[in-house]
């Protein structure tokens, strides 16, 4: 049974065909320029492939996951210029045919890495990306956590360092949540340049490691995932996974039950989680 795939990003998609176990037999990527355009030139790739049996969608947001409500398979009020309520899985079951698995990016990403990557044998796992903006997918006792809407993680409030108060934050909803702080835009704007470029002894790296690491600690804390899975542009700095995962030990404090079970670590797949959970939701749909 051959499976479509689509990771929907703010800069570009990535198509794939596969299989059920996650297998990407062919892959495609294309900019994100306007919705008509874009999911044009997607349907006329998946076209031109083998006919699939159903399509998975792992999607930025914010999206609805509501199957009750009309709005389901929508991107709905974004700041990506034109794409606010966007039918994107609408649009995909009309073109091509076919059921549609539909989640956000990041949970899609979550999914990959529990079943295949980094999360595998475990009960559950977050996955939290950083780098445009910072998102996170959550996945306990096995399920994907769905509810009012799905998880923002990147909208926490990390425990601003005491010597650290200037900074306002990036975020146009929230100023010094995480991703106001964090992410990749936020540290350009904050030293004029990104993480990597800037010397290992720079303020920055502690900075920036110590409120990833307040994140981990609080869904380690609140949900009892054994795994905190790091991906996206921000975490190709060198050693920042280390610093996050040591700072995140102490911030525990040697309380936490089973905290000899919880790591924080990169993803298994790489660069593929996104895709190959799109192919899993793709699977799911069939079921």
């Amino acid at each position: 049974m051959l499976l479509g795939a689509i990771e929907a990003g703010g800069t570009k998609f990535v198509l794939a065909t596969g299989t059920a176990n996650g297998k990407i037999l062919t892959r495609q990527s294309i900019a994100t320029t306007d919705p008509a355009s874009t999911m044009a030139q997607a349907r006329d790739w998946f076209a031109g492939q083998s006919s699939i049996a159903a399509l998975g969608i792992a999607s930025f947001g914010p999206v609805e996951l509501d199957r009750q409500s009309p709005q389901w398979g929508h991107i709905t009020e974004t700041p990506k210029p034109g794409w606010s309520n966007c039918d994107l899985a609408g649009y995909f079951a009309g073109e091509l045919g076919v059921p549609i698995g539909f989640d956000t990016d990041v949970n899609g990403a979550a999914l990959g890495e529990f079943h295949l990557g980094a999360g595998r044998g475990t009960s559950g796992i977050a996955y939290i990306t950083v780098g445009t903006g910072v998102g996170g997918g959550l996945i306990v006792d096995g399920n994907l956590v769905h509810g009012a809407g799905h998880p923002e993680m990147g909208h926490l409030y990390p425990r601003r360092d005491a010597n650290d108060r200037d900074f306002k934050g990036t975020c146009p909803f929230h100023g010094d949540c995480l991703e106001g702080l964090a992410s990749g835009p936020a540290i350009l704007a904050r030293w004029g340049s990104t993480l990597s470029d800037l010397p290992e002894d720079h303020e920055a790296h502690e900075l920036v490691a110590g409120y990833l690491a307040d994140a981990c600690h609080t869904v380690f804390a609140c949900c009892a995932v054994e795994r905190v899975v790091l991906g996206g542009g921000v975490m190709q700095t060198p050693g920042l996974i280390e610093r996050i995962g040591r700072a995140s030990a102490k911030a525990g404090g040697n309380y936490l039950p089973g905290r000899d079970k919880q790591e924080v670590v990169a993803p298994g797949l790489n660069a593929d989680s996104g895709i190959t959970g799109a192919l899993l939701l793709a699977a799911g749909a069939r079921n």
